[in-house]
């Protein structure tokens, strides 16, 4: 019986084998099963008051991958200073263990972020074993305000960095060597990643899967939990719509609920004045206020949104979403994405699209 021997070396290196022909028939390569993927060590730290979607969010997503990825494991474990229970900020219960046990290989720290970071960032045995493990881990990475404790651990020093967007201003303040990115839904520099507020922590998981297993296998994740693969444009305009939610006018609420379903139409501020049933300068003072960007700065942010969407998830020609979107026309549109993006619609699709 012809066999087959395949000497598998360790990450990093190549397959070997030797293979016996059989004296008859067409010459056959050798049949390979799945290929077998490195089981990746996954340490969460948390700590009492910690945001419970900056620790559940990120795991979740590393959970499904393991689950949906033929011959992917991640193995997650959720460490903290002092080991045990430890309350998150929403009441809910953490079972940890402590981080003064965790040894061994560390594949992926990541560090949650919360309500007390102050004191988070003054616990020296937290930090101790945030330094310790970031020493020797592969990737260091934090959610939402766990970047004060990168930060405050000295990992962030020269580097590139974000976190939520409210507490942009105290990272840089605090920590003058640290190069705060405020609209950044996530950062990487080199072996470092952080992210943007709360469900930010999925977006920045989803990218570690993609960093890991290619792009195809992070966008299976993002479908099976029903979430964009990554988010288009910064954590300052995201997004456009929701932000808008928070209009307190009842005329403007309503205009602002029915602009994203006609981006086509005449969106002049003299035109959305009328729909309001105001004058432009009364219109304009009141948007401005209430949505806290001019008018022209909120319809082009709207339909950014749109065609980022559209291009990512449908097949139409970059000219079919230029007038989908309001823009006219693909150089008008083109314009526009550098300008906001600093990229062009076709290199947009070609790095986030999921069709084809």
């Amino acid at each position: 019986m012809d066999t087959l021997r395949i000497e598998r070396l360790p990450e990093g290196g190549t397959a070997r084998g030797t293979e016996r022909v059989p004296e008859r028939g067409p010459e056959r390569g050798p049949e390979r099963g799945p290929e077998r993927v490195p089981e990746r060590r996954v340490v969460m730290v948390t700590f009492a008051s910690a945001q419970v979607l900056d620790v559940t969010g990120p795991l979740e997503v590393f959970s499904s991958a393991s689950r949906l990825l033929p011959g992917v494991t991640y193995r997650t474990e959720v460490a903290s200073a002092c080991g045990g229970p430890v309350l998150a900020s929403c009441g809910l219960e953490l079972a940890t263990t402590s981080l003064a046990t965790v040894t061994g290989p560390v594949d992926t720290l990541v560090v949650a972020g919360g309500r007390d970071m102050d004191v988070a960032c003054a616990d020296a045995d937290l930090l101790h074993h945030v330094r310790r493990l970031a020493a020797t881990a592969r990737r260091v990475t934090s959610v939402c305000s766990g970047a004060f404790v990168l930060a405050a651990a000295g990992l962030l020093d020269g580097h590139r960095a974000t976190t939520h967007w409210a507490e942009c201003d105290l990272l840089a303040a605090g920590y003058p060597r640290v190069a705060v990115d405020p609209d950044a839904i996530y950062v990487r520099d080199g072996r470092l990643w952080t992210s943007a507020g709360v469900t930010a922590g999925i977006d920045l998981a989803l990218a570690l899967v993609a960093d890991d297993h290619g792009r195809p296998a992070a966008a299976a994740v993002a479908r099976q939990l029903v979430v964009y693969l990554r988010r288009s444009g910064g954590q300052t305009q995201f997004s456009a719509v929701l932000a808008a939610q928070s209009a307190d006018t009842e005329p403007l609420r309503d205009l602002l609920a029915w602009l994203p379903d006609h981006l086509d139409h005449d969106l002049s501020v003299p035109a959305l004045a009328r729909r309001a049933s105001l004058s432009e300068r009364q219109f304009r003072r009141v948007f401005t206020s209430e949505v806290g960007r001019t008018p022209a700065d909120h319809v082009e942010a709207v339909r950014l949104e749109a065609a980022c969407r559209l291009l990512e998830t449908t097949d139409r020609s970059v000219g079919q979403v230029a007038r989908a979107c309001g823009f006219g026309t693909p150089e008008t549109m083109n314009r526009i994405f550098r300008r906001r993006l600093g990229t062009t619609p076709g290199d947009h699709r070609r790095h986030f699209g999921t069709v084809g």
